[in-house]
């Protein structure tokens, strides 16, 4: 009768064993994952508040990192003094057929990204205006104000850099990796 007894109970233990090993987490995948975007084009549109013809400036390298560098058109973003203007940016992935709207899966993933602008030698001052669902911004709608004109007449810069910051988003640049950064030459004149 005690062998009748022990039987089922070793049976359950190994039984149980069996589903513990099944369930344990299976990290022998060798692709490791890639959580930062790819981003092959940026575009950013500035359009006068109160009327007046939108300016947009993009970079685009449509095969993605390393081979043929990237362009940058027009040349220079050229905005008017005293202006305050509505920004909004457009990124995509042309490494894909068709190819990807990068923005639209950024601004659904709002709380882990986040837009910095960096003018740099130009009197311009960019503010986002968007929000993820914790009030933080995130930059892909902003607003452009400009002051004086540059009296020296020489071209500044506007560096817009996206940061990824999966649970470490604060709403300062400084946790998390860079997505993609570009530099556009830019003038207020």
């Amino acid at each position: 009768m005690s062998n009748f007894l022990f039987r089922p109970a070793f049976l359950a233990l190994l039984a149980s064993s069996a589903l513990f090993t099944a369930c344990k987490d299976d990290n022998d995948d060798p692709t490791p994952d890639d959580d930062n975007e790819q981003i092959t084009t940026v575009t950013y549109t500035l359009t006068p508040q109160g009327g007046g013809t939108p300016l947009s400036i993009q970079y685009r390298d449509p095969d993605g990192d390393g081979g043929v560098a990237g362009t940058i058109t027009p040349a220079t973003l050229v905005l008017a003094p005293n202006t305050t203007y509505t920004g909004s940016l457009a990124l995509l992935d042309e490494t894909k057929t068709p190819a990807e709207n990068t923005s639209a899966e950024i601004l659904e993933e709002g709380d882990e990204h986040l837009f910095v602008f960096s003018p740099t030698g130009v009197n311009l001052t960019i503010t986002a205006t968007d929000k993820d669902k914790n009030n933080l911004p995130i930059g892909l709608s902003s607003t452009a104000v400009t002051g004086a004109a540059n009296a020296t007449g020489t071209t500044g810069s506007l560096k817009i850099t996206l940061r990824h910051q999966p649970e470490t988003k604060d709403g300062t640049a400084t946790p998390g990796s860079t997505d993609a950064e570009v530099t556009f030459p830019t003038l207020v004149r």
